[in-house]
């Protein structure tokens, strides 16, 4: 018991030093940004988010405004439809005044999506059909590498070998420039096959390593049983390689996450492009830069949290050994 109460009492010691340090770093950051010649604009971040939109209807020509089957119109020489507009706007006359062409009918103000929002939503699309690309080609790969044929042997491996040899920044342009234009494929795809083809390498390694690791006599004693090959990976080996390679898998999605920032040098508006295009605008790089950083931070902490809980609870099933 005291043995017991003395590991709480350290820990909680050490989270409080923990807390203390972070407390002493940032206050230094804190001083150090007070001091620098520079104006803090913290009052238009939240416009990068949400702002607000109002629409204005005119009137298309001299007359009255009439209102007949839940539509509004201008009755003059002829009668003409308003177009978009309907209860929801304030309106500024009333059904059966007179207007004049160009007059403000009615107005409404809305709520839109800010660029950081589109950027964000941006992220998130390429960042998931890339991770589900990669996992296909990290898959296929691996099963080419571990294959008795020769040719898919040396197929996979100068695949690897090539991908993993060269920057995802050059990968990124060439795909873009030439194979993209080639096939004219939209900038949005380019992106997503690039950063799947760039992680597929990568994932085959990972799973190459999580299927070898499998003892073979598995795959054995389940041709005795006179289970094919590929129902003895697909339903025994491959699960069992994805369970103990997920911590690296999540590792992965994470750095893919991050390095798809990289697609914004072929103009596509994720996170980064809209973070330069906010600082060119409003010449606020400081807190334009730490609100995009901080929702990569939150993206890539979710997805770490999601994977430690899988993670734990395959370790409670005995899943993970």
């Amino acid at each position: 018991m005291a043995k017991k109460q003395s590991l709480a009492q350290n820990k909680t010691v050490g989270h409080f030093l923990a807390v203390l340090f972070f407390i002493v770093v940032g206050y230094a950051f804190y001083t150090a940004a007070a001091n620098m010649n520079y104006v803090w604009k913290w009052n238009s971040v939240p416009k990068y988010f949400a702002y607000e939109e109002t629409k204005s209807v005119e009137a298309p020509i001299d007359g009255k405004l009439i209102f007949e089957n839940n539509k509004y119109f201008v009755q003059g020489d002829e009668k003409v439809e308003v177009k978009n507009l309907d209860s929801s706007f304030l309106f500024e006359y009333e059904v059966g005044e007179n207007l004049y062409s160009g007059d403000y009918i009615a107005s409404k103000t809305e709520y839109k999506a800010g660029p950081v929002l589109s950027g964000l939503w941006i992220t998130l699309k390429i960042s998931f059909f890339a991770m589900i690309l990669t996992l296909i080609i990290g898959i296929i790969v691996a099963l080419m590498k571990l294959s008795s044929m020769v040719v898919l042997r040396d197929i996979a491996t100068v695949y690897i070998t090539i991908i993993r040899g060269t920057p995802l920044l050059v990968q990124i342009f060439l795909f873009y420039f030439i194979v993209a234009n080639i096939f004219e494929l939209e900038r949005f795809v380019a992106g997503i096959l690039s950063l799947g083809i760039f992680f597929g390498a990568y994932m085959a390694e990972i799973l190459r390593g999580a299927i070898q690791s499998i003892d073979k006599g598995q795959l054995e004693a389940a041709k005795s049983l006179g289970i094919s090959n590929y129902q003895a990976m697909r339903y025994i080996i491959l699960p069992q390689a994805f369970k103990r390679a997920l911590p690296t898998l999540v590792g992965e999605t994470i750095a893919l996450v991050k390095d798809s920032s990289l697609v914004s040098v072929i103009s596509i508006t994720d996170l980064t492009k809209v973070g330069k295009e906010i600082v060119a605008n409003t010449f606020s790089p400081f807190e334009t830069w730490i609100v995009i950083a901080l929702l990569y931070l939150c993206i890539t902490s979710t997805l770490s949290y999601i994977g430690h809980r899988i993670e734990k609870k395959m370790a409670a099933k005995g899943g993970i050994s």
